[in-house]
């Protein structure tokens, strides 16, 4: 029975199209070829977007659903003073949303850490750290109209 199974298993694999034999075959010189990360965006952190400039703050990623605030203060404490660690959690749930935010008390100490942790395990996930951005400007919004203009009611 394994000796039918085996020949018929090489048949396949000789009647397969030339088409599916090179969709499937790591040998062949045609395969495909990523490209590198530095022609994606600016060579740096994540691809395709600018870096931010240095600050206190780190914008943590990649971090696993159980991380607490105290797991986030712990790793990045090695490499200076952290003054905040806050993990974003799910209103919901509790759980992390996979993001957080490191600061340290100084620029130099925030460097640190970005280099030491950027691409690093934490909780088993593979986290990145960079620069956080600041805020954008929030324009005060009046609470009785919803995004097209209108209130409730139907008027503007």
């Amino acid at each position: 029975m394994a000796l039918r199974a085996a020949a018929t298993t090489g048949m396949a694999a000789r009647m397969a199209p030339l088409g599916m034999r090179r969709l499937f075959s790591t040998t062949s010189p045609n395969s495909f070829m990523p490209p590198p990360i530095t022609a994606m965006g600016n060579g740096e952190g994540t691809p395709g977007r600018e870096q931010a400039p240095p600050s206190t703050n780190l914008f943590v990623s990649g971090l696993n659903k159980r991380t607490t605030m105290e797991k986030l203060r712990e790793a990045f404490s090695q490499f200076g003073q952290v003054v905040d660690a806050r993990v974003v959690t799910d209103r919901v749930s509790g759980y992390s949303k996979g993001f957080g935010f490191v600061r340290y008390a100084t620029l130099e100490e925030a460097e640190k850490g970005r280099e030491g942790m950027d691409g690093k395990f934490l909780d088993g996930w593979v986290i990145f750290a960079e620069y956080a951005r600041p805020r954008p400007e929030r324009t005060p919004q009046n609470n009785m109209t919803n995004s097209n203009g209108y209130n409730s009611y139907g008027r503007q």
